[in-house]
Protein backbone atom coordinates (compact mmCIF):
# COMPACT_ATOMS: atom_id res chain seq x y z
CA UNK A 1 0.00 0.00 0.00
CA UNK A 2 1.45 3.58 -0.85
CA UNK A 3 1.84 5.80 2.22
CA UNK A 4 2.67 9.19 0.85
CA UNK A 5 5.22 9.17 3.37
CA UNK A 6 8.99 9.87 1.98
CA UNK A 7 10.46 7.80 4.55
CA UNK A 8 8.25 5.19 4.40
CA UNK A 9 6.29 5.36 0.99
CA UNK A 10 5.82 1.45 0.69
CA UNK A 11 4.12 -0.41 3.62
CA UNK A 12 3.05 -4.56 3.20
CA UNK A 13 -0.02 -4.97 5.26
CA UNK A 14 -1.26 -8.69 6.56
CA UNK A 15 -4.98 -10.10 6.83
CA UNK A 16 -5.77 -8.20 9.64
CA UNK A 17 -4.54 -5.05 8.83
CA UNK A 18 -1.12 -4.27 10.39
CA UNK A 19 2.28 -3.53 9.14
CA UNK A 20 4.27 -6.12 8.54
CA UNK A 21 7.50 -5.68 10.20
CA UNK A 22 10.04 -7.95 8.69
CA UNK A 23 9.28 -6.32 5.38
CA UNK A 24 9.39 -3.02 6.84
CA UNK A 25 12.64 -3.09 8.01
CA UNK A 26 13.44 -4.56 4.88
CA UNK A 27 12.00 -1.53 3.29
CA UNK A 28 14.54 0.92 5.34
CA UNK A 29 16.84 -0.92 4.53
CA UNK A 30 16.73 -0.15 0.55
CA UNK A 31 16.08 2.98 1.16
CA UNK A 32 19.06 3.56 3.12
CA UNK A 33 21.12 1.97 0.73
CA UNK A 34 19.57 4.98 -2.44
CA UNK A 35 16.99 2.78 -4.19
CA UNK A 36 14.25 4.70 -5.44
CA UNK A 37 10.48 4.47 -3.92
CA UNK A 38 9.91 2.62 -7.09
CA UNK A 39 12.33 0.39 -6.43
CA UNK A 40 10.84 -0.49 -3.19
CA UNK A 41 7.31 -0.62 -4.44
CA UNK A 42 8.95 -3.08 -7.00
CA UNK A 43 10.39 -5.28 -4.47
CA UNK A 44 7.84 -5.02 -2.36
CA UNK A 45 5.39 -6.62 -5.12
CA UNK A 46 7.41 -9.64 -4.91
CA UNK A 47 7.31 -9.40 -1.20
CA UNK A 48 3.42 -9.59 -1.62
CA UNK A 49 3.21 -12.48 -3.82
CA UNK A 50 5.39 -14.81 -1.44
CA UNK A 51 3.41 -13.25 1.70
CA UNK A 52 0.00 -14.69 0.06
CA UNK A 53 2.42 -17.64 -1.09
CA UNK A 54 3.44 -18.56 2.35
CA UNK A 55 -0.19 -17.59 4.55
CA UNK A 56 -1.80 -19.98 1.59
CA UNK A 57 0.43 -22.55 3.22
CA UNK A 58 0.24 -21.54 6.64
CA UNK A 59 3.71 -21.46 7.13
CA UNK A 60 5.09 -18.32 8.75
CA UNK A 61 7.80 -16.01 6.69
CA UNK A 62 10.75 -16.57 9.36
CA UNK A 63 9.86 -20.66 8.92
CA UNK A 64 10.03 -20.91 5.56
CA UNK A 65 12.20 -23.64 4.19
CA UNK A 66 14.14 -24.39 0.66
CA UNK A 67 11.01 -26.61 0.08
CA UNK A 68 8.65 -23.65 0.37
CA UNK A 69 10.86 -21.26 -1.98
CA UNK A 70 11.29 -24.56 -4.45
CA UNK A 71 6.90 -24.81 -4.41
CA UNK A 72 6.90 -21.24 -4.97
CA UNK A 73 9.67 -20.88 -7.74
CA UNK A 74 7.67 -23.69 -9.16
CA UNK A 75 4.14 -21.77 -8.42
CA UNK A 76 5.34 -18.52 -9.93
CA UNK A 77 6.56 -20.18 -13.19
CA UNK A 78 2.98 -21.74 -13.98
CA UNK A 79 0.73 -19.45 -12.28
CA UNK A 80 -1.67 -16.71 -14.72
CA UNK A 81 -0.61 -13.61 -13.32
CA UNK A 82 -4.03 -11.74 -11.73
CA UNK A 83 -3.87 -8.72 -13.09
CA UNK A 84 -4.09 -10.22 -16.74
CA UNK A 85 -6.77 -12.02 -16.06
CA UNK A 86 -9.14 -8.96 -15.68
CA UNK A 87 -7.10 -6.53 -17.52
CA UNK A 88 -9.06 -5.86 -20.68
CA UNK A 89 -7.01 -2.56 -21.80
CA UNK A 90 -3.93 -2.22 -22.68
CA UNK A 91 -2.39 -5.06 -21.16
CA UNK A 92 -4.54 -7.38 -21.45
CA UNK A 93 -3.56 -10.79 -22.58
CA UNK A 94 -1.90 -11.54 -25.90
CA UNK A 95 -0.56 -14.71 -27.49
CA UNK A 96 3.08 -15.40 -26.25
CA UNK A 97 5.54 -13.43 -28.63
CA UNK A 98 3.11 -10.58 -29.50
CA UNK A 99 4.18 -6.94 -28.65
CA UNK A 100 3.01 -5.20 -25.54
CA UNK A 101 2.04 -1.68 -26.73
CA UNK A 102 2.92 0.18 -24.02
CA UNK A 103 6.39 -1.84 -23.05
CA UNK A 104 7.30 -2.85 -26.80
CA UNK A 105 8.50 -6.10 -25.09
CA UNK A 106 7.45 -9.39 -26.45
CA UNK A 107 4.62 -10.81 -24.41
CA UNK A 108 5.30 -14.45 -22.44
CA UNK A 109 1.24 -15.08 -22.45
CA UNK A 110 -0.45 -15.06 -19.54
CA UNK A 111 1.90 -16.03 -17.00
CA UNK A 112 5.15 -14.32 -15.49
CA UNK A 113 7.98 -13.36 -17.55
CA UNK A 114 11.25 -15.33 -16.62
CA UNK A 115 13.06 -12.49 -15.66
CA UNK A 116 10.29 -11.33 -13.14
CA UNK A 117 10.72 -14.94 -11.52
CA UNK A 118 14.26 -14.88 -11.37
CA UNK A 119 13.98 -10.64 -9.71
CA UNK A 120 11.57 -12.44 -7.59
CA UNK A 121 14.17 -15.39 -6.12
CA UNK A 122 16.92 -12.04 -6.08
CA UNK A 123 14.24 -9.87 -3.92
CA UNK A 124 13.82 -12.78 -1.74
CA UNK A 125 17.25 -13.85 -1.50
CA UNK A 126 18.17 -10.77 -0.49
CA UNK A 127 14.99 -10.33 1.97
CA UNK A 128 16.35 -13.06 4.11
CA UNK A 129 19.98 -12.29 3.60
CA UNK A 130 19.18 -8.62 5.65
CA UNK A 131 17.03 -10.73 8.14
CA UNK A 132 19.58 -13.50 8.97
CA UNK A 133 22.57 -10.93 9.00
CA UNK A 134 20.68 -8.54 11.49
CA UNK A 135 19.57 -11.96 13.50
CA UNK A 136 15.54 -10.93 12.99
CA UNK A 137 15.14 -13.89 10.40
CA UNK A 138 15.79 -17.95 9.88
CA UNK A 139 19.49 -18.72 9.94
CA UNK A 140 19.38 -20.47 6.44
CA UNK A 141 18.43 -18.72 3.39
CA UNK A 142 15.09 -20.73 2.03
CA UNK A 143 16.19 -18.90 -1.34
CA UNK A 144 20.40 -19.72 -1.06
CA UNK A 145 22.25 -18.01 -3.94
CA UNK A 146 22.25 -21.60 -6.23
CA UNK A 147 24.70 -21.80 -9.29
CA UNK A 148 23.94 -25.02 -10.54
CA UNK A 149 20.84 -23.82 -11.74
CA UNK A 150 22.96 -21.26 -13.77
CA UNK A 151 24.33 -21.22 -16.75
CA UNK A 152 27.89 -21.75 -15.16
CA UNK A 153 29.68 -19.24 -12.74
CA UNK A 154 31.45 -16.15 -14.58
CA UNK A 155 34.43 -16.95 -16.06
CA UNK A 156 34.78 -20.46 -15.35
CA UNK A 157 36.30 -21.02 -17.83
CA UNK A 158 39.77 -19.09 -16.71
CA UNK A 159 41.98 -20.03 -14.25
CA UNK A 160 43.07 -16.77 -12.18
CA UNK A 161 46.31 -18.84 -10.52
CA UNK A 162 47.68 -19.66 -14.21
CA UNK A 163 46.91 -16.25 -15.50
CA UNK A 164 48.71 -14.93 -12.45
CA UNK A 165 51.59 -17.14 -12.38
CA UNK A 166 51.83 -15.77 -16.50
CA UNK A 167 51.77 -12.53 -15.84
CA UNK A 168 54.05 -12.80 -12.97
CA UNK A 169 56.96 -14.40 -15.08
CA UNK A 170 56.28 -11.80 -17.68
CA UNK A 171 57.54 -8.86 -15.20
CA UNK A 172 60.47 -7.71 -16.83
CA UNK A 173 62.67 -7.19 -13.08
CA UNK A 174 62.24 -8.23 -9.22
CA UNK A 175 60.98 -4.48 -8.32
CA UNK A 176 58.16 -5.37 -10.50
CA UNK A 177 57.75 -8.66 -9.30
CA UNK A 178 58.17 -6.94 -5.58
CA UNK A 179 54.45 -5.81 -5.58
CA UNK A 180 53.35 -9.60 -5.02
CA UNK A 181 55.59 -9.18 -1.14
CA UNK A 182 54.36 -5.62 -0.78
CA UNK A 183 56.66 -3.92 -2.28
CA UNK A 184 59.68 -5.41 -0.59
CA UNK A 185 62.07 -7.88 -0.87
CA UNK A 186 63.67 -9.16 2.26
CA UNK A 187 66.80 -7.45 1.08
CA UNK A 188 65.49 -4.17 1.09
CA UNK A 189 63.90 -4.30 4.45
CA UNK A 190 65.25 -2.42 6.81
CA UNK A 191 67.54 -3.82 9.62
Amino acid sequence: METGDRYEPYRLIDPDGAAVEAVAIYFQELLAAGKAPSTVRSYGMNLLRWWRFLQAMDVPWDRATRREARDFSCWIQETIQPRKIMDEGPRAVRGAGALNPVTGKPSTGSGYAPATVVHSETVLRRFYDVHRDAGTGPLLNPFPLDLSHRSGLAHAHHNPEAWFNKLFAALPSNRDRALDNGGYFEADWPS
